[in-house]
């Protein structure tokens, strides 16, 4: 317990979730009743990493604008923030923290009564020869952001090598084509966007290439060649090799909980902090955690799942800053939505691909159907593909991906909310939504692929 009359909160992170959680603790708690005390080992806080690609695409003008809250913003609302402060370490059973300054190296330990762990997620790194050649980026933070931008302007050629075909792999490629490089994309998979199904990421895969990406799928990288000044020069790939002046990792991210585990806290299959629905670490009272170290529950599937997005960890930190306060809320799950675009395409999904209803032993049916975003005779209309998964026997809904033009991503909504409310497909097709030409056909493309659906599992 900390030593002065009122109780202190230590949260370990300066991003979504844990400035979520201070912010909310201190609109619940005057200075006079509750000390908050935040560590972030960065030199920013409160701020869009999913808006990096498009800073670095000259879309968003300048990193100023991805940040929602300054440092100066939080501790006027007095909450001892310490920037370039890593935490080292965490004693759960004396309920301290040690933490150690970044540019001086001094080391202290700070007491809490409540903690949260908000340490966010870490970007995959291969562990092959060369991945720390000069001109190798990761785009997990502001200042990554800034280092590739500066690695841009000062680039001998102008080849670029994208590892990885994920949200932020397709991003961060279209991102490049627009700062005038040549692209190349080397994926492990077989069609880009694994969180689709394959059919449905092919057509991300005709867009990227249309917009004159170079697309090598079915392709691990297995080293990065460097010249004689320890400049990356090649991204190598079993046998293939892809010049390159700058590569860009979009692999993935893992949940960055090295602290947890050393702590002892409870992890789970995909190395995330497992809590409970008020987001308390499991078996530990006092201590929370949340965003993109946590692993959450799949409301479709059952199961726990990692699905690191920053629309959850501000949920999360609501939650938090609510519960450590005497309140009462609750994290039900997730049904895994997400949305993104590239190459003038639209891409979302949510709930379960195919080999995730495989996977959880559900027995399924898939319809797909081509719409358009307007009524087709409005000025304006885009197509859209919509593909449905729908469980055999009761009918319910399982999973929803939707790519086309303008118009499309935001669809997903219908499915994410009859996922929430575990409505079958029949039911779906009675939703009242909105129509009008400029907005949908008559049958929104959702409900087209849910009477599809429905005719295919009878009834």
């Amino acid at each position: 317990m900390s030593n002065s009359a009122r109780e202190r909160l230590v949260v370990i992170g300066g991003d979504a979730a844990g400035m979520s959680a201070a912010s909310q603790a201190r609109r619940a708690k005057s200075p006079g009743e509750l000390e908050i005390v935040a560590f972030e080992r960065g030199r920013f806080t409160s701020y869009s990493a999913c808006g990096i690609p498009y800073w670095v695409g000259g879309d968003v003008p300048d990193r100023d604008s991805l940040i929602a809250r300054t440092p100066e913003e939080h501790r006027a609302r007095d909450i001892d923030l310490r920037l370039r402060t890593e935490v080292t370490g965490i004693d759960v059973p004396g309920r301290r923290v040690r933490a150690r300054d970044v540019d001086s190296g001094a080391e202290s330990w700070t007491p809490y009564d409540r903690l949260v762990i908000a340490t966010g997620a870490r970007p995959v790194r291969p562990d092959i020869p060369g991945i720390g050649a000069r001109g190798v980026h990761g785009v997990q933070t502001l200042d990554d952001g800034q280092a590739l931008i500066d690695t841009l302007a000062r680039a001998r050629g102008r080849r670029a090598v994208v590892v990885g075909a994920g949200y932020i792999g397709v991003e961060m490629a279209e991102a490049l084509v627009n700062r005038g490089f040549e692209v190349t994309v080397v994926n492990r998979g077989s069609e880009p966007m694994s969180t689709l199904d394959p059919d449905m990421g092919r057509l991300v895969h005709r867009a990227m290439e249309g917009l004159g990406i170079t697309m090598a799928d079915d392709a691990e990288v297995t080293a990065l060649r460097t010249d004689a000044e320890g400049r990356v020069s090649a991204v190598v790939a079993g046998e293939r090799e892809f010049p390159a002046d700058v590569v860009v990792l979009g692999i993935g991210v893992r949940p960055q909980t090295s602290l947890a585990r050393a702590a002892g806290l409870p992890l789970g299959g995909h190395g995330g902090l497992l809590t409970d629905d008020r987001m308390r670490v499991r078996g530990h009272d006092g201590i929370y955690a949340g965003g993109d170290c946590v692993e959450v529950l799949d409301l479709v599937s059952g199961r726990e799942r990692y699905v690191p997005l920053g629309t959850h960890a501000n949920k999360h930190g609501q939650i938090i800053g609510t519960n450590v306060t005497g309140g009462d809320a609750v994290f039900p799950g997730v049904v895994g939505t997400a949305v993104s675009k590239v190459c003038g395409l639209e891409i979302a999904r949510t709930g379960l691909r195919e080999k995730d209803a495989t996977r959880a032993g559900l027995s399924y049916e898939t319809v797909t159907v081509e719409s358009t975003s307007r009524a087709g005779y409005y000025p304006g209309a885009a197509l859209m593909t919509v593909k449905m998964l729908a469980e055999r026997l009761s009918g319910r809904l399982l999973g929803v991906q939707i790519v086309g033009g303008e118009g499309a991503a935001k669809r997903v909504d219908i499915a994410a909310v009859a996922l929430t409310a575990a409505m079958t497909v029949h039911r779906m097709t009675t939703l009242d939504l909105g129509y009008a030409p400029p907005f949908s056909p008559v049958w929104d493309p959702v409900l087209v692929a849910a009477r599809k659906a429905a005719r295919k599992l009878g009834g």
